[in-house]
């Protein structure tokens, strides 16, 4: 019979130690947080999935143009002309490799009404501005977009970004209605804009419509980092209807809010604004106000080829850092007590997967070299709690994965005329590596962002003080410097940048859209 040794011996001790009452309690807790994920998920597939059916219906029925709208009808040149404008404002920051690909979905939008595209860069040297200025002049050689770029300036009370959208704002047609905020990693789909507006028309009551990006991770443990982290995001996204979330890269609002400053929404953006989605989810939460995600605001989100572990780190903190601006008192209440329960569930989530790897570490120990239980204090009871959280693994990324499945197939119905999207790349051992790492740093990162109260986002250092920026710290770049990117899409800021030549797929892009729009205006 071998004997004990003190490595064995602690770990024996260990395993039996967290087999107490507060250490199942721990275990059944995450094996309930991955349920309740699994939940989640599977309510958002459904509703997902119940829009695909309806497009498929619609289809059957002789629709062919179901992706852009419900009803045929609504294509007729009766209903065309008396859709109101829109001014889509899109801030600009840095040029990487899959912005001209969703620049070309934004502004080849199917949407029939007025439309009018604002590109809002920081400066002329911002390397956006000479990419985005060449696409523009290919599209106004074709005479089919009603685009501009503008040079906004630095901002000295708000964020580079809400700066870039006020100064938008300004220079938006007086006749539009609706005003919509794009980011430039979205990649678009022809009928997003129509389905957007229409669900303003259909009621006035709404405040601000969002919708929510589907991540393509390129590969790296950072880029699916990035997708998990945004999964547990989506579900207050896919209600089909009401939701309390924001995403700033896709928001319409009734372009009066801002000629007015109803709610305080330009005053509150302007004067010390970190966040935009934030500052207005917090506006509409002070004065009752309704956001709605239709079911079809889904974007695909192409993340970069080097997205790396240090600009997810980055991304974390950015988006851990929002947390720690606020507008009112309610509203900072409100932030502290989410920063507290995403803390808690992060690491209650990440807890029972260490205290696993003590079981199984000590019941192969215990087989291997054939221990008797009379010679130790040892039980093997805590391998049941292990195969349990087994279960509720598996079934959470099961769910994960056909959400993941449901909404690239719904990419694929609103985007006919694009590549076909596909989850056969996806690593799934890497997507559960990346829920055990996002899961372990959110709560250091938030803690850090806590202490910090300042962040670096695209260059520039902003530093808050009672939930506003007080502060913006600029290093001005030089040719010596090394080139800088933005975390998600790989964009460069500093350095030097050559621009693609013109490929065949904007100008067969281009051709089709225009194509697809010539019957409707002849109609």
């Amino acid at each position: 019979m071998p004997s004990l040794d003190s490595l064995d011996s602690f770990l024996f001790s260990l395993s039996s130690d967290i087999y107490s009452p507060f250490g199942i309690f721990i275990q059944i807790q995450g094996c309930v947080i991955c349920l309740l994920l699994a939940f989640g998920w599977a309510a958002a597939a459904y509703v997902r999935k119940r829009e695909i059916r309806r497009i498929r219906r619609s289809m059957q029925n002789g629709n062919s143009f179901a992706f852009i709208c419900q009803d045929i009808n609504e294509l007729e040149h009766s209903n065309q002309v008396n859709l109101p404008r829109v001014t889509v404002i899109m801030p600009l920051k840095g040029f990487g490799e899959h912005n001209l690909h969703n620049w070309k979905t934004q502004l080849t939008s199917l949407y029939g009404g007025p439309l009018e595209f604002i590109l809002v860069v920081e400066s002329t040297e911002d390397h956006a501005y000479n990419a985005v200025s060449r696409l523009l002049s290919e599209f106004e050689v074709q005479g089919s977009v009603e685009a501009r770029v503008l040079v906004a300036g630095l901002s000295t009370t708000c964020s580079q970004k809400i700066h870039n959208q006020l100064v938008g704002v300004e220079s938006m047609n007086k006749d539009s209605k609706y005003v919509l905020f794009l980011d430039d990693d979205v990649r678009l789909h022809p009928g997003s804009i129509g389905a957007l507006t229409h669900e303003m028309e259909k009621n006035p009551e709404i405040f601000i419509q969002t919708g929510y990006p589907l991540d393509l991770p390129s590969g790296s443990l950072g880029s699916y980092c990035i997708y998990e982290y945004h999964m547990p995001c989506s579900m207050g996204f896919a209600t089909g209807g009401k939701t309390f979330f924001l995403w700033g890269g896709c928001m319409m609002m009734h372009a009066e809010d801002f000629r007015k400053d109803n709610c305080g929404v330009v005053s509150e953006l302007r004067n010390g604004g970190y966040s935009d989605d934030m500052t207005l989810a917090a506006i509409a939460g002070a004065h009752k106000k309704l956001i709605t995600s239709p079911p079809v605001a889904v974007f695909p989100h192409p993340l970069a080829s080097d997205l790396n572990f240090g600009r997810y780190w980055n991304y974390l903190r950015k988006q851990t850092f929002v947390l720690e601006s606020y507008t009112t008192k309610v509203n900072r209440v409100m932030n502290r007590a989410l920063f507290a329960i995403h803390c808690y569930l992060s690491w209650g989530f990440v807890s029972p997967y260490i205290m696993a790897l003590v079981h199984v570490a000590a019941a192969l120990q215990f087989w291997y070299k054939d221990y008797s239980v009379e010679q130790m204090d040892y039980t093997s009871g805590g391998l049941s709690l292990v195969y349990f959280l087994g279960i509720c693994t598996f079934l959470e990324l099961l769910s994960m994965w056909n959400l993941t499945r449901i909404e690239v197939q719904l990419c694929n119905m609103l985007s006919p005329e694009a590549p076909p999207l596909s989850i056969a790349n996806y690593n799934w051992c890497l997507v559960f590596i990346a829920m055990m790492v996002d899961n372990f740093l959110y709560p250091i990162s938030a803690i850090r962002s806590h202490f910090s109260q300042s962040i670096n986002w695209s260059g520039i250092r902003y530093h808050l003080k009672n939930g506003k920026i007080c502060k913006i710290d600029r290093t001005q770049p030089n040719k010596d410097m090394a080139p800088v990117f933005t975390d998600l899409g790989g964009k460069l800021l500093h350095g030097r940048i050559g621009f693609p030549t013109k490929g065949s797929l904007l100008n067969s892009l281009s051709k089709s859209f225009k194509q697809s729009r010539e019957p409707k205006r002849t109609e």
